[in-house]
């Protein structure tokens, strides 16, 4: 009964905030330059394309175009550094519900010779008796004709055991292995028991091979009570998934609620504890836990208080900008649940850990929804607006 009457008291606050965090600012024209430290480089920041619809995810093609997924349920290309106005063909229906829609959408490793497009959105079912809603998670794939106005062949590979009543829950990020597996991030829902269900795929991290079935490696495969597909627990809604480039570990990002935002390394069969412990409160103002760590609960790497919503994460490792080799760009979409307030932090380490947070962008005023390394070995910026735009930052020689 608590956690009902909770739910009911945050769904009010999200509504009656909902407009006020709805409204956008201004991108302006550009370019932006910057001056920017520990160690310093001088920046310039340029609109590669904008007038796309609410952007979630971007996957840089072979031809140099790049193809975007817009949270409506559109895939769009862009082309010689320009949205082209022909909307790529045979998306399945998408149901959008807050953070959720169309998501991220990533190359397939042979996508060279297979044309295989890997994506993640939300599905619709018909509802039990009593909801009027009813949706789940799915991991999709379709071929990129030669043209790249259309995919073909869609299908569903695989679909998440998260079905839920009620609307909202945040996104899902994919991100293929060097063996082959692919990475999937199962939404976080308006649930307080789920996270910590061994037989629930909400709030979880899930491994798969590339056609949906289960890796045999996989921790928990043959145990009972547990779903094999599932690789970590107790994430609350994890939006950006990148490999150290130095150790190979699995890091992701994880939005948190108003406070304990995290960045954890992730370790097979694991359980990171959401939302047994927290650094954060929830969007009340109440406390999510009374306690930020216990033993058998892996602890964050990074963490931040107030939240800064974080969405898509990556380590650089190009040579266009040499002094930030294996640092860590995350995304924030606004900080302390104040509009206008997002950036990207790049996160400098040392032998030790973290050492320096560097805030880039944040006078542009935009929700950033991703952050990566382009082929060229330039950063990319998709905002998340409804008039959102693709940035790129390059070096000032």
């Amino acid at each position: 009964m608590f956690h009902i009457k909770k739910m009911i008291s945050v769904l009010l606050l999200l509504a009656v905030s909902g407009s006020l965090l709805a409204q956008p600012f201004a991108l302006g024209d550009g370019p932006w330059y910057y001056d920017t430290y520990s160690p310093a480089a001088k920046i310039k920041v340029s609109i590669v394309a904008r007038g796309i619809q609410n952007p979630w995810g971007m996957a840089f093609l072979p031809s140099g175009n790049i193809l975007i997924a817009e949270k409506a349920g559109q895939f769009r290309i862009i082309r010689n550094e320009k949205l082209d106005s022909q909307i790529v063909t045979g998306a399945p229906e998408v149901q959008v519900a807050s953070g959720g829609g169309l998501m991220d959408v990533v190359l397939h490793p042979d996508f060279a010779s297979n044309r295989l497009v890997y994506f993640t959105y939300v599905k619709n079912a018909p509802p039990p008796a009593g909801a009027d809603y009813y949706a789940t998670t799915v991991m999709a794939r379709g071929r990129l004709n030669q043209a790249e106005n259309a995919l073909e062949d869609v299908e569903d590979v695989f679909v998440a055991d998260a079905w839920s009543t009620t609307a909202g829950g945040h996104g899902s990020r994919l991100r293929f292995a060097d063996d082959g597996t692919v990475f999937m991030s199962s939404p976080f829902r308006r649930d307080f028991e789920n996270p910590q269900n061994p037989m629930s795929d909400i709030s979880k991290l899930l491994r798969l091979n590339d056609d949906g079935s289960i890796p045999a490696n996989n921790p928990f495969v043959g145990r009972e009570g547990y779903l094999p597909e599932i690789w970590s627990i107790g994430h609350r809604a994890m939006e950006g998934i990148d490999f150290h480039p130095v150790t190979g570990e699995l890091w992701a990002s994880e939005h948190g609620p108003q406070g304990g935002d995290e960045v954890n390394i992730i370790q097979p069969g694991k359980n990171y504890g959401w939302p047994l412990v927290s650094y954060g409160r929830d969007y009340d103002g109440s406390r999510v836990s009374q306690h930020p760590w216990q033993e058998g609960l892996v602890q964050p790497e990074i963490f931040w208080v107030p939240s800064i919503a974080t969405s898509g994460l990556m380590f650089y490792t190009g040579d266009r900008f040499p002094q930030w080799q294996n640092d860590l760009f995350v995304g924030a979409l606004m900080t302390a649940r104040m509009p206008g307030t997002g950036h990207i932090e790049r996160i400098n380490f040392n032998e030790f850990g973290e050492q320096r947070r560097e805030w880039l962008l944040a006078d542009l005023k935009q929700r950033v929804r991703d952050v990566q390394q382009g082929p060229d070995g330039l950063i990319y910026v998709l905002t998340e607006e409804t008039d959102g735009a693709l940035l790129v930052i390059e070096p000032v020689e």
